[in-house]
């Protein structure tokens, strides 16, 4: 499984950035714990951070042949951007939103996601452990899709046509 982990804006100050909210563990050990859990289950694991929405947009759709799922902390963009969740929806790959902070226990501006209508799932509020459970709903999504596609029945062979009759019945 290729998996692309792409965090959003301001999420590079986690660990200093009000940790009354988004707690005092910073981005680099959540990384650090997402390649520990990749190495693991044998998943190959890319992981960007950007503050910049037309970026995240971009790297959501070169996905297409390149990875398998997508594990995303959009951030703010969760509630404002349409671009995002378009590509998301165009990439058409297995994808869980994740949140270190409950969203629905925030203000109201932060209550409503545009992104999880186009996701698999959502976790939100448990801290890194959001992430590591992300991580793992992926894996378990994409191994019962597997299981699912090589399960399938084959296609038999088509049977031989039949030459259409060239012989027409007169009508008395």
């Amino acid at each position: 499984m290729r998996l692309l982990v792409i965090h959003g804006p301001n999420l590079q100050l986690l660990g200093s950035r009000q940790p009354s909210v988004y707690g005092k563990t910073d981005l680099a050990t959540i990384n650090q714990d997402l390649k520990r859990l990749a190495a693991m289950r044998g998943v190959i694991v890319t992981i960007v951070q950007s503050n910049h929405e037309g970026e995240i947009v971009e790297l959501i759709g070169k996905t297409k042949g390149r990875y398998d799922a997508l594990l995303i902390n959009p951030a703010a963009y969760t509630h404002t951007s349409i671009a995002i969740r378009d590509a998301i929806e165009a990439a058409g790959l297995l994808t869980v939103e994740v949140h270190l902070s409950n969203i629905y226990a925030r203000e109201p501006f932060r209550q409503h996601s545009l992104i999880a209508p186009v996701c698999q799932g959502q976790i939100s509020g448990f801290g890194p452990q959001s992430y590591r459970w992300g991580f793992e709903a992926l894996v378990a999504l994409w191994t019962a899709r597997s299981a699912a596609l090589t399960a399938a029945p084959r296609p038999t062979a088509a049977p031989g046509r039949r030459r259409p009759s060239t012989s027409r019945r007169r009508k008395r």
